[in-house]
């Protein structure tokens, strides 16, 4: 563990270093990263995402499959009786809302765009309750258009990393953008968000434990002492197919801590779309 916090790089050309560097052992802690909202088509993830919003991945997870089961297309999500569909939705917590907006997000697609959910940015925005966000959401992981996905927990690390100031998501979004190539934002949308949720918390990050710690200019604001920032992890959401990942907590390039494992301790498969080969 580093005694302090990373210097802020003074260029430009020192920023994007160190921003990569950050990335690729990201992508070294969290190989299977992917969206953690379970999907077989465009418009599930698409209505998966707006259903998200004040509750889990998890608790989305678990009402699809009965929401896509009863309404499989565009079509039946803008027919379908209201008190119905709330019922679907009423884990998920703020269901009336939620309702109304499946139904009059499905009922723009079938009318604009002939009930297939469109592939392009511009398209996506004009669609009810679609911001960027939410846009980005569906290219990259439906449609493998590269996109960031500037939600709270990547804001906050994009912010803590030093590559932006900015708490507007547009600007965040741009600034981030210009640091790594186009085709690495998806994915690198993935293993910030991942980080965030497991280990880069928002209230008391696991500086400690933390396998970027080295070159980020917030360390110390969380817990520093290895043992008690291990207390502070969270387990894996999201696994690769075929079973629970074991993958070793990367601290300052050192071995796998096998000690860690960030497996998810329920069901130990993904049973519907992962977005892993």
């Amino acid at each position: 563990m580093p005694r302090r916090a990373a210097a802020r790089p003074e260029t430009h050309t020192a920023l994007v270093r160190q921003a990569r560097r950050i990335y690729r052992t990201l992508i070294a802690q969290y190989p299977y990263a992917r969206a953690e909202l379970d999907f077989e088509s465009p418009l599930e993830l698409l209505v998966a995402t707006v259903i998200s919003a004040q509750t889990t991945d998890v608790g989305v997870n678990k009402v699809t499959p009965v929401l896509f089961a009863r309404y499989p297309d565009a079509a039946a999500l803008a027919g379908a009786d209201p008190a119905e569909m709330e019922e679907i939705l009423r884990p998920t917590g703020f269901y009336r809302a939620k309702t109304r907006a499946v139904i009059k997000l499905s009922h723009d697609i079938v009318e604009r765009f002939d009930g297939e959910v469109p592939g392009r940015l511009d398209d996506l925005v004009t669609l009810p309750g679609v911001g960027r966000k939410t846009a980005n959401v569906v290219l990259g992981n439906a449609f493998g258009v590269p996109g960031i996905t500037v939600d709270t927990h990547f804001g906050r690390l994009a912010r803590r990393f030093g590559w932006t100031t900015s708490e507007d998501p547009v600007k965040v979004e741009a600034e981030v953008g210009a640091l790594f190539p186009k085709k690495d934002w998806t994915m690198l949308s993935h293993v910030v968000i991942f980080h965030g949720r497991r280990i880069c918390h928002a209230r008391r990050p696991a500086c400690g434990v933390c396998p970027v710690a080295q070159w980020c200019p917030s360390f110390g604001e969380g817990e520093i002492d290895a043992d008690a920032a291990r207390k502070l992890l969270k387990y894996e959401l999201a696994v690769p197919k075929g079973g629970e990942a074991h993958v070793g907590l990367l601290v300052d390039g050192a071995e796998p801590d096998a000690s860690f494992s960030t497996g998810h301790r329920g069901t130990p498969t993904v049973p519907r779309h992962s977005g892993l080969a």
